[in-house]
Order: structure tokens, then sequence, then C-alpha cells
């Protein structure tokens, strides 16, 4: 008798809600694992690398032409001439989650600031809402891999941003006021572009005329966590990481690093170049096994192949991944 009581309870509060059993019952448990970085990131990632225009190593890594072709730079601050390099850099680490306050990357503890939010919810109309945190994580540098290159981000990993305590991320309305341009692309036209823009980023890198898309994730807008069309939680993850990513850029907390105008430093870039980013699932299952030589993906490219596997109940249910940034860089020789 109290067994099919609690069951009639979870079925009423399921269709109060409409929220499918297993999401529902899934926001209670945070698990996860400290990343290890060797083990857990595809340093190939990093690749390739090009000094003075010249691809130096590749281990057939792809990469986009960011416009820098001269070997030679200047900088004026701090004065400097020397040679163009170019790599991808392990620099940000975005999780997603359906616990608020869970932070897997931090071995899955669970903290209590006393503020309320939302909770993962995945509807029977094919919508799930997700949280996510942003770390800052410059693998090179902590790992002392280049010591005191000026070429690499000089910090230590920290957890600088949670959604949780971010107002417009689970409310659609005040998310306009960061993304007013989503309005001009709330059409079946504008959405139906964002095919092409799924094939061109399986076949190598998205375009990046269709800001707008997310490739085979959906749409990029709106930029918080309502993914309106769930299709398995590799790819609803996957799209909450590249509309993370987005937001930082569009915030000004995140700034460009690739091109001339990155040569001789960091620049605000609002919008954000998808271009500039490969991403590499860390948790559940570190991404290192490669599939036609690369186990890194651009943003918007299919997880049909990369993401088999890797979600499973209890503790698969929970995302994180490194973005690698594609980073120009002049690097001095010698000052003036």
């Amino acid at each position: 008798m109290m067994g099919r009581l609690l069951r009639n309870i979870r079925a009423v509060l399921v269709l109060a809600f409409a929220v499918s059993p297993s999401s529902w019952a899934a926001t209670t448990t945070c698990t996860g694992k400290f990343m290890n970085p060797i083990t857990d990131i595809c340093w190939s990632c990093a690749f390739p690398l090009k000094v003075g225009g010249t691809t130096i190593m590749d281990f057939g890594q792809e990469d986009f032409d960011s416009g820098v072709s001269n070997p030679l730079c200047a900088c004026s601050s701090p004065p400097k001439v020397g040679l163009s390099i170019s790599f991808y850099e392990p620099a940000r680490l975005v999780e997603v989650v359906r616990k608020p306050y869970c932070f897997p990357s931090l071995g899955g503890i669970t903290i209590d600031p006393g503020v309320p939010a939302p909770a993962h919810v995945q509807t029977r109309g094919g919508k799930s809402f997700y949280q996510a945190h942003w770390y800052i994580s410059p693998l090179m540098f902590w790992l002392e891999v280049i010591v005191d290159n000026p070429c690499l981000e000089q910090n230590v990993f920290d957890l600088v941003y949670f959604t949780e305590l971010d107002p417009l991320w689970a409310d659609s309305e005040l998310t306009f006021i960061l993304n007013p341009d989503a309005v001009l692309f709330a059409n079946p036209l504008a959405q139906g572009a964002c095919a092409a823009d799924c094939v061109a980023a399986t076949a190598g890198f998205p375009l990046n005329e269709l800001f707008w898309c997310a490739g085979c994730q959906g749409s990029m807008y709106p930029l918080n966590g309502w993914v309106g069309n769930h299709v398995g939680a590799v790819q609803a993850s996957t799209l909450i990481a590249q509309r993370m990513t987005n937001k930082m850029h569009r915030e000004l907390l995140v700034w460009g690093a690739h091109g001339t105008s990155g040569q001789c430093g960091y620049y605000p870039i609002p919008l954000m170049d998808k271009r500039a980013y490969k991403t590499q699932m860390t948790y559940p299952i570190p991404n290192t096994k490669k599939e036609d030589g690369k186990c890194c993906s651009t943003m918007g490219r299919t997880t049909v192949i990369s993401g088999a596997g890797k979600e499973f109940p209890y503790k698969g249910e929970d995302f994180a991944y490194m973005l690698f940034r594609k980073r120009d860089c002049c690097q001095g020789a010698f000052g003036f």
C-alpha cells in the first residue's frame, strides 16, 4: 500500500511539472573526479604548431586560417620584434551539471551558498535545463610545460563563474537583454541555415558567418541554460558549453587571442569566433581516444560518434569540457 502511494505521489509530481521521472530523480546526485592533466587531456589538440608562418608539427590536427601570414611581427607594448607563432592553448574548462552547485571537476563536491537555483529538468516536449560552470585552466602554464613564456596565459586553475548566481541563466526573457539579436533569427529560414553549419563543422570548422547557429547541436540562442531540442545529454551539454563560451565573450569576460589583433595581446570580441575553439570531454569519460586521428571536436560538430557511450546513469549525466583556444602570438626575439 505504501509503495503504491509513493508511486502515485511521484506520478502526480511528474505530470504537474511535465518532467520525466529519470531527470527528476537525477537532480539529487552529484559525482565527479579531479581531472588528471596528464592522462585525461588529449595533448595533440594543441597542434598544429606554427613558427614564422611555417607548420613545425601538426600530428594530423585541424586548423583554420586566422589571417596571420607574416613570419615576422612587432609589438609596441611591450616593445619587441619576433616570430609569429600559433597553437591551441588548453585555457578554459566548462562544466554542465544537473544539480545546482555540484562541481564534478572538483571531485563531485556540492556547496550551499544559501542562494536557491533551479535544478535540471527534462520536459516531455523535448526541452531541458542545465547549470554551467566556467574555470580558468591554463594547463600549459601551471604544469610549467614552457616556463615564463609570454605567449601562455599566466594564471592558475580557478573557478570564476557559475550560473546558479546569474539571474539571466534561467530566464529567457531576461536573457534577451544580453542577446537582443536573437529576435532576428527566431524563424524557420534562419534556423534551417544551421544545417549548413552542421555540415561544415562536421567536415572541419563551423561557419562563422552563421553566428546564431551551434552547428549540429541546434541554435546558439538564447544564451542561457534552456535547450529547446534535447536529443541526448551529450548533445545538450555540448550546446550549453558553446553557449556558455559565447555568453562569456558577449559579457566581455573572455577576449580574443587569435589573428593579427591577438599577436600582441588579448582584444575584446563580443561576437564569439566559433572557429577559435576546439573542445574535448574530460568528464565523465575523458575523450582521449582518437577517431580519424583526432580526439577534439570543433564547435558544432556532430556528437553521434564522439558521444557514443559517454552518457550513462548516475555517474555519466554531468559533463565537463576542456576548451583549446586558438593562440596567435608574437614570440619576441629582442626588444627595441
